[in-house]
């Protein structure tokens, strides 16, 4: 599971104007955009969630070929189970907040606004929610792995081994080192997603809200 391909995807697109959009631009492209950002959305919970089911599959496998050592595994399989678990609540919620072909303007302009907001606080969550839960089950996995046969002299080593042998600590510092490095980029892609397009975004849509109203 990668989240920050998602987030490039937002660097991508051309930042939103903001205070100073144009109400005849916002109007033209409102609806192409709307569509751009389910599209992506729906990609996203898609790929996220698949994703997950595999991993919970890959480390039941591991589990069944290694025996009982291993059992802490299931810690890992269950907070992997729960980000997946996010990922099909969003999908359903989408589908059923979806608005049909008669909706008027001010209706979809308002739905959009409500799930932008709605994604703005899961992106400022997601440090709880997605990376808390996936870092923690790495690190289970990695020592529930630790423990099965077969690892007694190359590392990751036993549990009993990992601060005697210098492989071991070498590998463990680099994954720590990795892993860290990989949130603080993925925590930065977040932000910079909020505050360069999806802020920007709903100023341009209240302000496309405020005059639509003002012509009712």
């Amino acid at each position: 599971m990668n989240w920050n391909d998602y987030e490039a995807v937002w660097k991508r697109q051309k930042p939103p104007i903001g205070t100073n959009a144009d109400l005849r631009i916002l109007k033209q492209t409102f609806e192409e955009k709307r569509r751009k950002t389910a599209a992506l959305l729906f990609a996203r919970d898609a790929l996220e969630a698949g994703a997950g089911v595999l991993v919970c599959i890959a480390l039941a496998f591991a589990w069944w070929k290694m025996g009982r050592a291993v059992w802490p595994i299931v810690f890992s399989i269950i907070l992997v189970l729960g980000v997946t678990t996010v990922f099909i609540r969003e999908h359903i919620r989408a589908h059923r907040k979806r608005l049909g072909p008669g909706a008027s303007l001010l209706a979809k302009v308002e739905a959009e606004i409500a799930e932008l907001q709605h994604q703005r606080a899961l992106f400022r969550n997601i440090g709880k929610w997605y990376y808390a839960p996936c870092l923690l089950a790495t690190v289970i996995g990695f020592f529930a792995l630790s423990r099965g046969p077969g690892h007694t002299k190359a590392p990751p080593g036993p549990l009993h081994d990992v601060l005697t042998n210098p492989l071991t600590l070498a590998w463990i510092i680099g994954l720590t080192t990795f892993t860290g490095y990989a949130t603080w980029r993925g925590w930065r892609a977040q932000r910079d997603a909020i505050e360069k397009h999806l802020e920007p975004r709903l100023v341009e849509l209240e302000k496309l809200r405020r005059d639509i109203l003002s012509l009712e």
